[in-house]
């Protein structure tokens, strides 16, 4: 799939540290027989700093990984790039938006093309190519199949819990995966924020990540966190878009502000990975697990952020995705995610953490079909059942685990 962006382009791969954005680099540079700069290295980070025309204005492929920690690389490309026009040049990889870096080393806004690498999703873990929201998008009416799920509630907390990096997944144990996501959170609060900005109250980082885990899939509520960690707003505001910058945690616009004036404008808020949140919040599959009330509210929570998350990976390797957001009414009806295509589609998305789901729960699916009207393609209710079916014309039902079946 990357190969083909190369083909078209220059190419910029975004995504959280350790998700696997060098292997995928290396494996490029393998393939069209291009070089490598990882200014990850100190010593090769200083020869690209002191001369980066140099290593950068040469014949084929360059790839250079975590291109952030020397913005002037991007200066030498946008030369490199006026003298010679050809595509497919130069790739980047970075672990930091690229908006997140000062304006002055943005000369590349807009002649490259930006690829978001998340966490390896269910399909990838299981060695299985996703297709549920391509078929989707090209017949509506044909992703009921009839067939029944065999994934259990334990199965999908243990998912949950386990997440997508790949040195989680592949720990040897609970502890030892725990034990590496403290050591990705510190990391990235340590190292990657404090790169990107000089903060006052830095030492408060970990405590704010650790209140919006809390609010993982509820309407960003900047004040509360704020309240929460001791900070002022302004500071908190600033604090959680620098989390962002870093991928820890994700901002779900709202969808269609325009659309009508019952439509609420507020962001959603998703910690990127749900095995992550899961840690932030000390929440094993044990206590996922349990009959207390909050337990099952905070898998509620981490059950939409695992299943938005999963569908943004599957609409990140697609063409003709126009957008993605949440909608919500003043009244609280809301939709989990919605997609947008190109054609002005509309593709909508709630996600249930039951074993079944009354027709008073698909209420929010038949208010926003009813006010988009014809632009409404389908709406599917997620939940955690075995079998799916066509609750009415345009609204189904299926199991979680369809996105990967």
């Amino acid at each position: 799939m990357c190969l083909e962006f190369v083909d078209r382009g220059e190419l910029l791969l975004e995504g959280p540290r350790s998700v696997g954005k060098s292997t995928l680099l290396a494996q490029i540079a393998q393939r069209r027989g291009g070089v490598v700069l990882d200014l990850d290295d100190p010593a090769e980070r200083d020869a690209v700093q002191a001369d980066p025309n140099l290593l950068i204005d040469r014949e084929g492929l360059v790839c250079v990984d975590e291109y952030q920690k020397a913005p002037v690389v991007l200066d030498a490309i946008k030369h490199a790039l006026n003298k010679r026009t050809s595509p497919g040049r130069f790739v980047l990889a970075g672990s930091a938006r690229h908006d997140a870096l000062p304006s002055a080393a943005q000369s590349l806004t807009g002649r490259m093309t930006q690829l978001p690498v998340y966490p390896l999703s269910q399909g990838e873990l299981a060695g299985v190519r996703e297709t549920f929201l391509e078929d989707l998008i090209a017949d509506p009416n044909a992703i009921v199949t009839g067939d029944r799920s065999q994934t259990s509630r334990d199965e999908y907390i243990e998912r949950i819990v386990r997440g997508g990096f790949p040195l989680a997944v592949n720990a040897s144990s609970d502890r030892a995966r725990a034990r590496w996501m403290d050591g990705y959170v510190r990391l990235t609060l340590e190292r990657d924020v404090r790169e990107l900005q000089r903060l006052r109250q830095g030492h408060m980082l970990r405590g704010l990540l650790e209140r919006l885990a809390g609010q993982t899939a509820q309407v960003l509520n900047v004040e509360k966190a704020a309240r929460d960690t001791g900070l002022d707003k302004a500071t908190t505001d600033s604090y959680v878009t620098l989390l962002e910058k870093v991928f820890l945690v994700y901002r779900l616009p709202a969808w269609g502000k325009t659309l009508t004036a019952r439509s609420a404008a507020t962001p959603k808020s998703h910690v990127m990975d749900s095995g992550v949140a899961a840690r932030l919040l000390r929440l094993t599959p044990g206590k996922l697990g349990s009959l207390d009330p909050t337990a099952r509210t905070e898998f509620g929570h981490l059950l939409e952020t695992f299943v938005v998350t999963e569908l943004l990976k599957q609409a990140s390797w697609l063409d003709g995705v126009a957008g993605v957001g949440h909608w919500r009414t003043h009244d609280d009806l809301e939709v989990d995610l919605v997609v947008e295509d190109d054609g002005g589609r509309v593709f909508a998305f709630e996600v249930k953490a039951g074993e079944r789901v009354p027709g008073e729960d698909l209420k929010p699916l038949k208010r926003l079909r009813d006010a988009v009207g014809a632009n409404f393609a389908g709406g599917v209710a997620f939940y955690l059942g075995e079998r799916e079916y066509t609750y009415e014309d345009g609204v189904h039902v299926v199991p979680v685990d369809r996105l990967w079946r």
